[in-house]
């Protein structure tokens, strides 16, 4: 299984992906940022102004790539269920990244966890993020493109505790497995 947790910066992914590993039986966390930090310190910066003048890695070609392969190489090896924190707002990258997954395992869930701009912020200002940083720019982009893409099952956080939304979680996955 696989169950890809989206979201703006400092809506709880990793606070939701960390509680689901306590909750589905043999997980492990698969950051896809990582594959992001490895290729923003190997590649050339003329790569890297080439295919990211965003400066976004999600924009390096190898990531989209390298996060499935890497996601595969996991569920091989080590024959586990993947919890994959990430903020993903391009729709095709999205596409690309989900379909890579579903022929790695036929049991993909994708859940994308949405919540105000002022809950974000707050969020965000909460670990000690600074105001206007990386992770505040993004979060228009992030809503704008959640709210103008289809990006499946939405989890609305702001109201709800975190055992709240581990629990329907939980429940959507325990549903389909089900009726499969």
């Amino acid at each position: 299984m696989i169950i890809m947790v989206n979201g703006a910066f400092g809506v709880g992914k990793t606070t939701i992906s960390n509680e689901l590993l306590k909750v589905v039986n043999n997980s492990m966390l698969y950051d896809s940022e990582e594959i992001g930090f490895m290729l923003r310190n190997i590649l050339p910066n003329h790569i890297k102004r080439l295919e990211a003048n965003t400066g976004d890695f999600q924009d390096l070609e190898l990531w989209k790539e390298l996060t499935v392969q890497v996601a595969d190489a996991l569920k091989t090896t080590y024959k586990r269920n993947l919890i994959v924190p990430m903020t993903i707002r391009n729709p095709d990258y999205f596409h690309y990244i989900k379909s890579g997954f579903s022929r790695i395992d036929e049991q993909i869930y994708h859940f994308c966890l949405t919540a105000t701009k002022d809950t974000i912020y707050k969020r965000l200002r909460n670990p000690g993020e600074e105001e206007g940083n990386w992770c505040f720019q993004q979060t228009e982009k992030c809503l704008c493109a959640f709210k103008e893409n289809d990006f499946g099952e939405y989890i609305d956080t702001d109201n709800l505790s975190i055992r709240t939304i581990i629990a329907n979680i939980k429940k959507k996955i325990d549903s389909y497995s089900i009726n499969t």
